[in-house]
């Protein structure tokens, strides 16, 4: 199993710069990171990014412990997790 399956991350580079994606998985031969956040990047088509590129933001989410268990998880449970802590960041509760 993967530690870092389940994070909440924030792109630092690229088109997505800033914004925040779900770690689905990891490729484990390249390390490379496997980002999706239902919307535009699916589940079924995730991003591949370096972890050099992207910042830790939250390791604990609603579909971390799902993504742990290397169960599949929907777009929309998804975009749930990723709206709920976007949700505390803005009422500052992080």
């Amino acid at each position: 199993m993967c530690k870092d399956r389940g994070w909440i991350v924030q792109a630092l580079a690229g088109r997505e710069k800033n914004e925040f994606f779900c770690v689905v998985d990891v490729e484990a031969e390249t390390g490379y990171l496997l980002l999706a956040d239902g919307k535009r990047r699916k589940v079924a088509c995730p991003k591949r990014k370096k972890k050099k590129h992207v910042i830790l933001v939250n390791s604990d989410c609603i579909v971390s412990e799902k993504l742990q268990q290397g169960q599949l998880v929907s777009d929309q449970e998804l975009r749930r997790a990723l709206a709920a802590f976007k949700e505390g960041i803005t009422r500052g509760e992080r």
